[in-house]
């Protein structure tokens, strides 16, 4: 089977259910690649002759941003501060203090905005939620930045994927699928780079941490 008919033979439900469960899982607090696989399905979205609706994979992300948030803001706000204490000795690659103090300290800054614009972070697509009901964030400001947040990450990124590989696809016909290749391993480069400079913002937190405390991360 060729790569053209395999992927002919994927269901579109199975590519919306595949979204918003991966999305909203990451948005629980499980460190899970939902931009990435949003890219792709939108990438997918893009080739006109497969059954995969953009507007679906578009409206399968923001469901599932919103009710992964919605479900992390419920557990942060009933176990509080203590939850990341007790993540961070079990998972210290995820949930060590630099990266709970980077996400303490991008919400004690930003306030609601921080769940708006933290849905196009990393990081913070993995916190906030349970820190913003932690922090006892009222639900109502919760749900509107994380429902506007959803829409303009998921909508956007649905969108710019989609136009760009329906432009490599018009110009490009005879390598459509390499042109969409190289748009998804810039699109992964440029996250990996961002994954970078976040990371040194973690060391450097850890290391402050660490002067603090007298005791190093797990």
């Amino acid at each position: 089977m060729n790569v053209e008919a395999l992927l002919h033979s994927i269901p579109p439900l199975a590519v919306y259910l595949l979204v918003g469960g991966v999305v909203g899982i990451e948005s629980l607090g499980i460190p899970l690649p939902g931009e990435i696989v949003l890219v792709s399905a939108a990438l997918l979205s893009s080739h006109h002759e497969l059954a995969v609706n953009p507007i679906g994979v578009g409206i399968a992300a923001v469901i599932g941003a919103v009710i992964g948030d919605s479900i992390g803001y419920s557990i942060g706000r009933r176990f509080g501060m203590p939850l990341f204490d007790r993540l961070g000795r079990r998972f210290p690659k995820h949930f060590g203090p630099g990266h709970v103090a980077l996400a303490e300290r991008t919400f004690s800054r930003w306030g609601v905005r921080a769940v708006f614009f933290g849905r196009f972070i990393a990081l913070l697509r993995i916190f906030a939620g349970p820190l913003a009901g932690a922090l006892k964030m009222p639900y109502p400001r919760f749900l509107a930045a994380n429902v506007s947040g959803g829409i303009c990450w998921a909508g956007g990124t649905t969108a710019l994927v989609y136009f760009a590989g329906v432009a490599a696809e018009r110009w490009l016909q005879r390598f459509s699928w390499i042109a969409l290749v190289v748009a998804l391993v810039c699109g992964l480069v440029a996250a990996i780079l961002l994954r970078e400079r976040t990371s040194r913002a973690i060391a450097e937190l850890e290391e402050e941490h660490y002067r603090k405390t007298g005791t190093p991360a797990a």
